[in-house]
C-alpha cells in the first residue's frame, strides 16, 4: 500500500494566501511563501499552490509566486489556476512547479489534458473537480463556484482519466471551509472506481476527519488549509496520529 499523503493547499489572491468558506468571505492567511517553507520543514508531503482569481480575471497564473516557493522548498508542489494554454504550463514548470492543476480549462476543452501529458507526462497532470451538493444532488462547478455545469462527477473523473490525467483532487465546494468533515462518500466513489490517485478536499476540521476520508473515503491524500493555516492541527501531530490509527504515512 502506498502512505497517504498529506498536502496543505494555499490559495493566493494579490500575492497573499486566503482561506474562506465556500470559496467565499476570504481571510488573510500568510506570505504564501513562507507558509510554504513552514509546511515543508513540519513534514508536509506535498502542497498546493492555487491562484484562485486568475480563472474570474482572465489572467494568466503567479509565475513569481511560484519561482519564490520553488526557491525554499524540497517537495514536490502543484500550481493551478487560470491554465489555458501550454504555454503557460511550461511557464509554470520552468519557474519551478512540479504539476498543474487544471479546472474550468479543462471542461472546457479536455484535449488540454492530453496534450500536457503527452510532453510532460501524465504525473505532471492533477484535474480538479468541484463538487457542489444542490437539492440533494452532486454537480460539478467550474469557475471557481460560480458556475454550475451538467457533469457527472465520477463520469468527468473517469474521461479525464481517458484523456491522461496522473491524479483528480476532488473537492468539496459545500464543504469547503466549514471545518465539518470531508465528503468521504463522494471521495469513495472516485476512489474505488478510478485507477489513479484520489486527493480528497473540502472540510477538514478535525484529525478523525482525515481518518475517515483515508478509511472509509479512501482517498490517497488529503489536501487541507484552513486547519494548517490557523494553527488548529499541526502536520506533525496529524501524521503521528494517522500512524497510530493504522494508516501509513510518509516520514
Amino acid at each position: 500500500m502506498l502512505s497517504k499523503r498529506i498536502i496543505p493547499c494555499l490559495d493566493v489572491k494579490n500575492g497573499r494566501t486566503v482561506k474562506g468558506v465556500n470559496f467565499n468571505n476570504l481571510a488573510d492567511a500568510g506570505d504564501p511563501v513562507e507558509l510554504a517553507y513552514r509546511y515543508y520543514t513540519q513534514g508536509a508531503d506535498e502542497l498546493v499552490l492555487l491562484d484562485i482569481s486568475a480563472t474570474l480575471e482572465g489572467r494568466e497564473t503567479f509565475a513569481k509566486v511560484v519561482e519564490d516557493v520553488a526557491r525554499v522548498i524540497a517537495i514536490p508542489f502543484t500550481v493551478g489556476g487560470g491554465i489555458r494554454t501550454i504555454t503557460e504550463v511550461d511557464k509554470l514548470l520552468k519557474a519551478g512547479a512540479d504539476k498543474v492543476s487544471l479546472n474550468t480549462a479543462a471542461i472546457q476543452n479536455p484535449a488540454l489534458i492530453s496534450q500536457i501529458a503527452e510532453i510532460y507526462g501524465s504525473q505532471c497532470v492533477v484535474v480538479a473537480i468541484d463538487a457542489a451538493l444542490i437539492e440533494g444532488r452532486w454537480v460539478v462547478v467550474s469557475h471557481a463556484g460560480t458556475q454550475t455545469t451538467n457533469l457527472n462527477q465520477l463520469e468527468w473523473a473517469l474521461k479525464a482519466q481517458e484523456f491522461g490525467a496522473g491524479e483528480i483532487l476532488l473537492t468539496s465546494y459545500s464543504s469547503d471551509g466549514t471545518q465539518a468533515g470531508f465528503a468521504v462518500e463522494l471521495t469513495a466513489q472516485l476512489s474505488s472506481n478510478l485507477k489513479i490517485p484520489v486527493i480528497a478536499s473540502g472540510g477538514a476540521g478535525t484529525k478523525d476527519h482525515f481518518l475517515e476520508v483515508f478509511t472509509n473515503g479512501k482517498a490517497d491524500a488529503a489536501l487541507a488549509a484552513g486547519v494548517f493555516h490557523f494553527g488548529k492541527i499541526g502536520i506533525g501531530e496529524l501524521k503521528r496520529y494517522l500512524t497510530k490509527s493504522g494508516v501509513e504515512c510518509r516520514n
